[in-house]
């Protein structure tokens, strides 16, 4: 609109700003921001390490601060790649004196990002997130899902199978119709068994206090048909119970070796690689419960790079679009 008023097209004024207007130019990290932005004043006390795909599969690890709350001075840092050694030596460009400052980085559980953090953040705390702790339990119980449902959709293949061949063995008229056409089971929902194990993995990845009529009716119905994976679920949110309860770091050890009890009592091969998860992290699971941080800052700016990534249609100029990024947040 700005643009036809003024007898422009729209390429032009978008070429226009690039070029003269936004000051793009004469960024002075536009000659690496391909590779890096740094932002040093941006590094708080409380940094969250995280990771974002920007187009074609190019990955970038994201340090944001959490004081800024995902708005203006929340970009600390954000480098191309997610290798410990490729990221650290960008992030000790930043001087000592301000690393040792930061009091917190808070990482999903990627090995790799733990190794960035306490590698370019020495003095630091490392936490992992809650929520990808969690996250990694409900994925397990998912995974029964997907194994039960294969198993339901082979029962149903066999059903039909076992259909078709009395249909084709019947020889008159008469004895076909009393075979007669297939009809899949459907439960009281009126969702066949395969459709409930197909639309339950919403219900597999959320807290049942999140579930509406619907689902909370396809839940009964699910764990009804398979007992265990109820079992499962619930233990699941045994361990939501732990990461809610305001405990102390101490308490809180002594109720996840508890949990991890029930878990290898429950004998799910899955289960028993998260505990094994769990227990190599055990340490920096346990320090959310120092201060209860969260990534949960990290990915809503992750988000809003999502976002903003598809309102231009994608990063066609990576440099570019590290610029805006940089004007907004840095």
């Amino acid at each position: 609109m700005i643009a036809s008023r003024n007898g422009l097209n729209g390429q032009t004024l978008r070429k226009q700003y690039k070029e003269r207007i936004s000051g793009y130019r004469t960024w002075g990290q536009l000659g690496h921001a391909e590779e890096y932005m740094l932002f040093p004043d941006n590094f708080g006390a409380d940094l969250s390490l995280d990771e974002t795909c920007l187009s074609n599969g190019e990955v970038y690890t994201i340090l944001t601060n959490k004081a800024a709350h995902g708005g203006k001075g929340a970009l600390a840092a954000m480098i191309r790649g997610v290798a410990s050694d490729t990221v650290v030596a960008v992030l000790r460009r930043v001087p000592y004196e301000i690393r040792q400052k930061v009091r917190t980085v808070t990482t999903d559980l990627s090995s790799a990002m733990m190794m960035t953090a306490r590698a370019a953040f020495p003095k630091a705390m490392l936490v992992n997130d809650r929520f990808h702790v969690q996250r990694l339990v409900s994925e397990a119980i998912d995974q029964m899902r997907i194994g039960l449902r294969w198993e339901i959709l082979a029962e149903e293949n066999k059903a039909i199978r076992a259909h078709r061949a009395r249909r084709k063995a019947a020889r008159t008229r008469a004895e076909k119709d009393l075979v007669g056409e297939w009809e899949p089971e459907r439960m009281e929902n009126g969702e066949t068994r395969p459709q409930i194990m197909a639309r339950s993995r919403h219900i597999i990845l959320t807290h049942k206090s999140k579930w509406n009529a619907q689902q909370q009716e396809r839940a009964g119905i699910l764990f009804r048909m398979f007992p265990r994976l109820e079992q499962a679920y619930n233990i699941y949110l045994e361990l939501v119970d732990i990461f809610n309860k305001k405990s102390v770091p101490s308490e809180a050890r002594l109720n996840l070796a508890r949990w991890y009890n029930k878990v290898e009592d429950f004998g799910d091969e899955g289960f028993n690689k998260v505990i094994e998860t769990f227990e190599n992290h055990s340490h920096t699971i346990i320090n959310y419960f120092v201060d209860r941080l969260t990534n949960a800052s990290a990915e809503s700016f992750n988000a809003k790079i999502k976002a903003f990534r598809s309102q231009f249609r994608g990063v066609g100029d990576i440099k570019f679009f590290m610029y805006r990024l940089a004007t907004l947040y840095s």
